[in-house]
C-alpha cells in the first residue's frame, strides 16, 4: 500500500475508548527521541493519567543529534537540556520523573539488533512490567528516521518478554514520506479522541523549547519543528496502528 493511502486509512481508523485501546492495566510509551512522546502520544498519556492508569515512558536516544554544530550546547549539555525538557513535558501530561527511563543511546545511531538493542528491549519490558502494561506504544516502523524504525524493532524484540501486551505504532514523521512509498498492507488499529486534552498536549510539546523555538541560537543548521508539523500532530485524534502478535 502507498504511504499516502496508508496514512489516509490511519486517519479513518475506528474511534475507540481508552479501555478498548489498552485493555486492562497501564501502558508503556517508547519514544526514539525526547519530544516524540508528546508529539505522538501526548493525548494518550494525559487521558491515561486522568483515568488513574499507570504509565511508563522509555526515551531511547540521547537527543544530541538535533544541534550538532552548537558551541553553546555541546552534547553533554544538550542531553541534559533535552532530558529536563522531557521531564517538564511529561509533568504537564501527568507523569513523574520516576516514570521515565532515559536509555541515552546515540541519536541517529540507535541499533535495531545486537546486544545494545536487546538491552534496550529488556528495559522496555521492565517498564511494561512496572506498570502492569496492557499495551505498548512505539513509533511507526516506516517513519522516515532511522531511530524511529530502530525503536519499533526494539519493541519487536521486547515482545516475547511482554506476554499479553498489545503493541501499537504511532506515526510521527510518516506524513513526510514520498506519497508513492510502499509501506505494506492496509492498517488495522484504532483512533483515540484526545480533543479534551489538546491544550495540555500542546503545552507538553511546547515544553520541548530546544525543538520548537530559537532557544539554541548558534546552530543555523539545527533542527526545529515546523508549526505545520506540530499542528498536524496536535489535532483532535491520535492514531495507533496495531502490530499483530
Amino acid at each position: 500500500m502507498r504511504a499516502d493511502a496508508f496514512l489516509a486509512a490511519a486517519d479513518a481508523l475506528p474511534l475507540a475508548s481508552l479501555d478498548a485501546l489498552v485493555g486492562r492495566g497501564g501502558l508503556v510509551v517508547v519514544a526514539p527521541h525526547p519530544d516524540d512522546e508528546s508529539l505522538g502520544c501526548g493525548g494518550l498519556i494525559a487521558l491515561a493519567r486522568g483515568a488513574g492508569r499507570p504509565v511508563r515512558l522509555v526515551v531511547v536516544s540521547d537527543g544530541c543529534g538535533s544541534h550538532t554544530h552548537s558551541r553553546l550546547y555541546p552534547p553533554e549539555r544538550l542531553r541534559a537540556l533535552r532530558e529536563a525538557e522531557t521531564l517538564r513535558a511529561v509533568a504537564i501530561l501527568g507523569l513523574g520523573a520516576d516514570d521515565v527511563t532515559f536509555l541515552r543511546l546515540p541519536d541517529a545511531h540507535v541499533p535495531s539488533e545486537g546486544p545494545v538493542a536487546e538491552a534496550a528491549a529488556e528495559a522496555v519490558a521492565r517498564a511494561a512490567a512496572a506498570c502492569g502494561a496492557g499495551a505498548a506504544f512505539v513509533t511507526w516502523r516506516h517513519d522516515p528516521h532511522c531511530d524511529h524504525r530502530a525503536a519499533a524493532a526494539i519493541v519487536g524484540l521486547a515482545r516475547s518478554r511482554m506476554p499479553g501486551v498489545r503493541v501499537y505504532e504511532y506515526p510521527v514523521w510518516g506524513w513526510t514520506l514520498p506519497p508513492e512509498t510502499e509501506v505494506g498492507p492496509e492498517p488495522n488499529g484504532l483512533r483515540l479522541d484526545v480533543a479534551a486534552c489538546r491544550e495540555t498536549k500542546a503545552r507538553a510539546v511546547a515544553a520541548h523549547e530546544s525543538q520548537t523555538t530559537g532557544l539554541i541560537s548558534d546552530d543555523p543548521q539545527g533542527f526545529r519543528l515546523e508549526p505545520a508539523m506540530i499542528d498536524r500532530l496536535c489535532g483532535p485524534y491520535e492514531r495507533f496502528v496495531a502490530v499483530p502478535a
